[in-house]
């Protein structure tokens, strides 16, 4: 099973910084990193996306976040950063990492060439609070 933690929520005064990261973790062989990005949902609403960036390093974000937040990943070390700047009260909410990635399901199938698997991942979560 592929497992993603998430580190670096925590409480923040507004126009203040945080920084997220996320690393996916597996007993599979990874083959490909395909998307990597953060979610968020704040109480009573909709999870929502907030940036995504995939294997040709572009990048996607919501236009409440544009120029304040950055994402980044790390493909050798499997994870994925959001550098969240100029923090507003209205960005408090539950971050999720979300990653789609391919694994090598070669070793479980007893099969002797690379057998790709690619699924969608979600971590716990973690609370960015941002006080005005």
């Amino acid at each position: 099973q592929v497992q993603l933690v998430e580190s670096g929520g925590g409480l923040v005064q507004a126009g203040g910084s945080l920084r997220l990261s996320c690393l996916a973790s597996t007993s599979k062989p990874i083959l490909r990193l395909d998307i990597m990005g953060w979610y968020r949902q704040a109480p009573g609403k909709q999870r929502e996306l907030v940036a995504t960036i995939y294997r040709n390093n572009n990048t996607n974000y919501a236009d409440s976040v544009k120029r304040r937040f950055t994402i980044s990943r790390d493909g050798a070390r499997k994870t994925v950063e959001l550098q969240m700047t100029n923090l507003r009260p209205e960005d408090t909410a539950v971050y999720f990492c979300y990653v789609v990635l391919t694994t090598d399901e070669a070793a479980d199938l007893m099969r002797d060439k690379p057998v790709p698997n690619t699924n969608g991942f979600w971590g716990k979560g973690t609370l960015v609070t941002v006080s005005s």
